[in-house]
């Protein structure tokens, strides 16, 4: 990588930095919780954002943040639970970054909202790269991935808050050591839960909305 190339890096990371960090004093003056979801492509994000909805949607004004190439697909399924949803089109882009951010914010009443949930892009590599402004980092890994992806991508692991291991419910048909999976995350870092849960089924999902109503406080 040249020189070049680093001080480009840098400059876009740092200006980011920046307007995050503007989101989350936004958001901080209207007593908001931002939660970044990443996770490869169909690992159950949306599964998992509808089922946070229909437990805590009674409780807590939710609204929900989607990134993609056509996050309206997924983000109809969330309006039919009478929840705000604002689309962010990447155009084809690895991740969202926090002017994207910013442009949503700009469009939610947020005096009427207790919680964002971002539905980041589909992707373990670039995401964890990009500081949104969220306040907590939920990384969601599906059983059929494999248990090796930590070790693939540690970045990803290294910045979560919580890690979400989604359909556990099949868990029978895959090579998937979840007794050791949790010694894996200690290992890259020590302070991240890890719970495992069923979208589908709702098993374990407990431990999630309870994570989530602690960080409402």
């Amino acid at each position: 990588m040249s020189a070049r190339t680093v001080t480009i890096k840098e400059n876009i990371l740092g200006a980011n930095e920046k307007k995050a960090d503007s989101n989350r004093k936004l958001l901080d003056s209207h007593h908001v919780l931002m939660i970044n979801m990443m996770s490869a492509s169909g690992s159950g994000k949306t599964s998992l954002i509808l089922r946070t909805i229909d437990r805590l949607g009674g409780k807590y004004r939710i609204a929900v943040i989607q990134g993609g190439v056509a996050p309206s697909i997924d983000g109809d399924k969330i309006t039919r639970q009478s929840v705000p949803a604002i689309p962010i089109n990447t155009g084809g882009g690895c991740h969202l970054d926090a002017q994207m951010i910013r442009q949503a914010l700009e469009a939610l009443d947020l005096d009427r909202t207790d919680l964002i949930l971002i539905e980041n892009v589909g992707n373990l590599v670039c995401t964890a790269d990009f500081d949104l402004g969220a306040h907590k980092n939920a990384v969601i890994l599906s059983i059929p991935e494999g248990d090796d992806k930590p070790r693939k991508y540690p970045m990803m692991f290294v910045e979560a808050d919580v890690v979400l291991v989604n359909k556990a419910d099949v868990l029978p048909y895959f090579d998937f050591n979840l007794e050791a999976f949790p010694e894996i995350i200690r290992g890259l870092n020590p302070s991240a839960g890890v719970f495992a849960v069923s979208a589908k089924t709702g098993d374990g999902l407990d431990c999630w909305f309870s994570w989530l109503e602690e960080a409402l406080g």
